[in-house]
């Protein structure tokens, strides 16, 4: 669980709640609770996948064993497209909170700052390191309580003005003038990006004693409490600042409940809430790097990426190509600066990825099932419709994508017939 905790509580709701915020306004705290929902779908579908497979290449793999290897092969490259932007967004994030601490957060700067934090990182990555349980313990117990302070603080201040903040609940505060389903349907896309930190959980099938029993279970406790965390933000930047004024400073600066903290009154309140926020995700970003750079070389080894990149150093240890590739991937998202582009890039892409997670737990044989195929079905259903609610010039991109990575796997792989382990 606390695996799960350090994975998902992180540039979600750092980040994230500001950005749906100014697209749902004060609805943005129903938009949480049906990301939510969707997020344990898909977190019981990974569950039961992971129990019966319990392998740590995640949907890619499932995709291949299930499915199509044409589809295993788009989930890992719709994962490697959303955790890249994910890790920009992150980088940004915490350049954002850094810069915010001395009272400004000029983009120029906050790019430049991530830029070098992810070099930084992906130097770190490539000397070795790991993220140790206890580290990721630290991690946890830093951020938890940091914004176990921001909602104390902020909860009388939010009680008082609560009222008058969030009411229409569907206001359109950016005035788009569009109906109030279609923004609450973007803002949930959005936020359930925030939850998809699961995932890690449903991977470690051979790292825990009895994964069919133990692995769903930490996956919905910790469902419950990163939820619990994100409805007790939202109300209270909702409810003591408003969400047109919480969602123009997300839209502004990349440290918005910092921004937020600074008008409870409390000192030092925004220097407490701003170094829990660049805890968080500065452990989001290494873990993504390591992550990511272990999926490039996965698709190395299997012939859907190029073989180079399954190559470890000489200690055996580091997939150093990997690893450079997912660091230039990440540093060249920081170069675009938009938080908002590349959260939401992130949301459409990760979307998919659990679409084909659905896709293959609804595959699975009937003795092989956790739950009744509804939940997956519900899942897919949840993830197709959401996906194409964000800005069409994202999905858009998104499907480019998508169809280059194939074009280009078709190319590489030449028509031929690999061994058994990755068969096109």
């Amino acid at each position: 669980m606390m695996m799960g905790l350090g994975s998902i509580i992180g540039t979600g709701v750092f980040i994230s709640i500001g950005i749906a915020a100014g697209i749902a306004g004060p609805s943005v705290i129903l938009a949480i609770s049906l990301a939510g929902l969707l997020a344990v779908c898909n977190a019981l579908s990974s569950a039961q996948l992971a129990a019966n497979h319990p392998t740590s290449g995640g949907t890619y793999e499932y995709g291949y064993v299930y499915l199509k290897p044409w589809i295993g092969f788009s989930a890992g490259w719709m994962f490697l497209c959303a955790k890249s932007a994910s890790a920009a967004t992150a980088g940004l994030g915490i350049a954002g909170y850094a810069l915010s601490l001395g009272g400004a957060s000029p983009e120029f700067w906050r790019i430049l700052l991530a830029g070098l934090l992810v070099c930084v990182i992906t130097a770190t990555v490539l000397g070795g390191v790991r993220r140790s349980n206890m580290v990721n313990l630290a991690i946890v117990s830093i951020t938890l309580a940091s914004l176990a302070f921001f909602v104390i603080a902020g909860a009388p201040i939010a009680i008082a003005d609560g009222g008058n903040n969030l009411h229409p609940f569907f206001a359109d505060i950016a005035g788009s003038g569009r109906h109030a389903l279609p923004r609450l349907l973007e803002a949930t896309a959005l936020m359930f990006v925030a939850f998809t930190g699961y995932g890690r959980i449903a991977t470690m099938g051979e790292e825990v004693r009895e994964p069919r029993r133990t692995i769903p279970r930490a996956i919905l406790l910790t469902m419950t409490v990163s939820m619990f965390v994100y409805l007790a933000v939202g109300l209270v930047c909702i409810g003591a600042a408003g969400a047109a004024e919480f969602g123009s400073v997300a839209g502004e600066a990349a440290a918005p409940l910092a921004v937020v903290a600074r008008g409870f009154g409390v000192p030092g309140g925004a220097w407490i809430l701003s170094i829990g926020a660049m805890t968080a995700m500065l452990g989001v970003l290494l873990n993504l790097i390591l992550g990511l750079s272990r999926v490039v070389l996965a698709m190395g080894r299997r012939g859907d990426l190029p073989t180079p990149f399954a190559r470890l150093n000489a200690a055996g240890t580091t997939p150093v190509l990997a690893v450079l590739l997912v660091g230039s991937v990440i540093l060249a998202l920081v170069a675009i600066g938009s938080i908002r582009l590349a959260w939401s890039f992130s949301a459409f892409t990760v979307l998919v990825y659990y679409a084909i997670t659905n896709l293959a737990a609804i595959r699975l044989p009937k003795g092989d099932r956790l739950y009744h195929p509804a939940v997956a079905w519900a899942g897919l259903a949840g993830c197709l419709s959401l996906a194409f609610w964000v800005e069409p010039r994202i999905w858009a991109a998104g499907l480019v994508v998508l169809g280059a990575g194939l074009f280009a796997r078709w190319l590489l792989r030449g028509r031929k017939v690999l061994p058994s382990s990755g068969a096109a």
